[in-house]
């Protein structure tokens, strides 16, 4: 990055360079920092509105805490940016996202100031508090602090960890960065209080004199901090003539203030850092913070792609002509056939825009429901209204289903009710890396009784299962489907059913057999029309579950040698679901199963990754032609 005469941000290498600087450089350190992460972004794509919005945070806490002695605990990686700029990281950050460079969220395998994996949202309060415990029973002075958003407060665990906070001895300091945003708009209960929440700013001054006078005069002692905790927050509901709900919980709450007021920020954390007990500092920020164009369209530029940085233009590539996402397909599919369905409702966990079920949403709102980030709530939400004879299409990210794993299988299958689960950004995601790579849901759901699993090999299918799943009494049906565009132009057909359980026989031959299942099935296309003097058929299975035993039955009496294709872990997926029938049938091919390996996978392009795990076209040439 090239460097003025005038930058600070090139002087520091790490934290303990920035604090060596008077707090009248933190603002120029903001400002650069913004720049720096616009410019390299504008080339490099990335998660850019979020960083933006925590600049003075970030420094803030890198300059009054004892980093990386002092932890903290970032949740979701989007806001991390600025925290690598200031960590190490500066001359490496054009190799963001890519292939063997930077990864794409903080992780403590980079750098010792990353303190924990922070790519699914709402975990760092429990992280943090797990951390400040230790702290407490190893004698350690460590400060620890956890910045969690409004959108990820909404999450379960979050809860779960705030209520854990409040009983449990430590010392943990909770930043909740309100942006009133986590990708799309924040939404719910939580939201709407934070919104609400009124705190008098004379009463928090005098709050901060009175506690340094006590803590002087050792009132403050642990044995005494209770009697006191509850006297304050009686005083304060009754000068807000309100409970706030964070002081209901004995976690003692100041704001909230300006998140963007360095100086006052750095004042703040200064006379709050050695106060005993859990702590909650409450900040506004704005999303996209410093960037025009971001201030105004956060959601839009959360991860905006390329752009002219001088005009704020996104640089878009022309889609004349080009399959559209397959997301796209989902959203205008749905819209389709809720139109022809009445009972059809949709469910997002706060990604309407990222699965597009805004596309339904704009016509239908009151049957579309952004339940905030709670994928596990979806789940259980979308089965109380099956249960009562709606039919919800829960559509959740697969890395992020993980979540709701219990939900699918206590409160969905059980049951056996009609919720249809879309899995969006199956498989091998690319740049966002192992956290949200769609790699576990097949091998994960598969032993799950009453559940159907399918995967359409291209937006045609899509259309097709979307259309069977709504059917009558089809009980619980998971679509899984990629990220990124399909291969279908004209994707529009007409709706037909497609029988549960049968795959199809898209092309004949004598030598080998090919079953895979999902998209990776275009590259089995492309590796077969490559190949000469090899008869290979390639049979699409469509469905993991229940899988199509007369298919099957055809392909252990005709071929020797079986070749399993899969965007999932081999491990329980398709390919050892093969194996098993064939072994309980009394057939014993050679079975060749291609699939990600055991482990996790970096970040890189998709094609990149697929090249590496071997499930590319010439992985499955490769595998065609091998012998016994």
């Amino acid at each position: 990055m090239e460097e003025t005469r005038q930058s600070l941000l090139g002087k520091i290498q790490y934290p303990s360079d920035l604090r060596k600087l008077p707090v009248d450089d933190l603002p120029q350190i903001c400002k650069e920092l913004r720049e720096d992460i616009v410019n390299e972004l504008s080339v490099n794509p990335g998660h850019l509105a979020s960083s933006l919005g925590v600049a003075e945070i970030t420094v803030a806490l890198h300059y009054i805490y004892d980093t990386p002695e002092d932890r903290i605990v970032w949740d979701v990686g989007h806001q991390a940016y600025g925290h690598k700029l200031l960590t190490g990281r500066r001359e490496q950050f054009c190799t963001n996202r890519k292939l063997h460079g930077i990864m794409p969220f903080p992780s403590p395998k980079e750098s010792e100031y990353d303190t924990f994996t922070c790519g699914h949202a709402s975990n760092s309060i429990s992280a943090a508090l797990g951390m400040a415990v230790a702290a407490k029973l190893t004698g350690s002075d460590r400060h620890v602090v956890a910045v969690i958003g409004d959108g990820a407060m909404s999450g379960g665990l979050a809860f779960e960890g705030l209520n854990n906070v409040s009983s449990s001895p430590n010392d943990l300091l909770i930043i909740l960065n309100d942006n009133d945003m986590s990708i799309d708009r924040a939404v719910g209960g939580m939201e709407k209080y934070l919104l609400q929440l009124d705190t008098n700013k004379t009463y928090n001054d005098l709050r901060f004199k009175a506690s340094q006078w006590l803590h002087a005069r050792g009132f403050l002692s642990d044995h005494r901090k209770k009697g006191i905790l509850r006297l304050n927050n009686a005083v304060k509901s009754a000068l807000s003539h309100q409970q706030n709900i964070f002081e209901g919980m004995n976690i003692r709450y100041f704001g909230p203030y300006d998140g963007h007021d360095i100086k006052e920020l750095v004042r703040i954390l200064q006379q709050i850092k050695d106060m005993k007990g859990p702590k909650l500092l409450h900040l506004h920020t704005t999303k996209g913070k410093g960037y025009k164009p971001a201030e105004k369209h956060a959601e839009v530029w959360h991860a905006p792609g390329k752009f002219n940085v001088d005009t704020g233009e996104r640089i878009e590539e022309d889609t004349t002509d080009m399959p559209p996402k397959f997301q796209d397909v989902f959203g205008e599919t749905l819209l389709e056939l809720a139109r022809q369905n009445p009972k059809i409702v949709g469910v997002t966990p706060a990604m309407p825009s990222g699965c597009s079920l805004n596309i339904m949403m704009k016509e239908m709102p009151n049957r579309t429901f952004d339940v905030g980030i709670a994928e596990g709530h979806a789940v259980t939400f979308s089965a109380g209204m099956a249960k009562d004879g709606l039919l919800p299409f829960c559509n959740i990210y697969s890395a992020f289903a993980q979540r709701a794993y219990d939900n699918i299988i206590h409160d969905v299958a059980i049951l056996g009710l009609n919720v249809v689960l879309c899995f969006d950004r199956a498989g091998l995601v690319g740049e966002d890396g192992p956290t949200h790579h769609g790699a576990f849901d097949l091998a994960a759901l598969r032993p799950i009784p009453n559940l159907t699993i399918a995967s359409p090999m291209d937006e045609h299918e899509l259309r097709r299962l979307m259309f069977t799943a709504q059917l009558k009494d089809k009980g619980p049906f998971v679509i899984r489907y990629p990220r990124g565009k399909g291969v279908c132009v004209d994707w529009r057909c007409p709706f037909e059913e497609i029988p549960v359980g049968k795959g199809r026989c898209l092309r004949d031959g004598n030598d080998v057999a090919v079953l895979s299942i999902g998209p990776i099935g275009n590259d089995v296309v492309k590796a077969i029309d490559e190949l000469s003097r090899c008869e290979v058929a390639h049979y699409d299975m469509r469905f993991l579950k229940p899988l199509d035993e007369e298919l099957l039955d055809e392909v252990g009496h005709r071929f020797k040698k079986i070749v399993t294709v899969e965007d999932g872990v081999r491990k329980g997926g398709l390919g050892t679901a093969v194996i098993e029938w064939m072994n309980d049938h009394g057939y014993h091919p050679q079975v060749i199963c291609l699939g990600l390996p055991d482990q996790f996978v970096e970040h890189g392009t998709v094609s990149e990754l697929h090249h590496i795990v071997g499930i590319d076209k010439e992985s499955i040439i490769k595998a065609i032609k091998s012998e016994e």
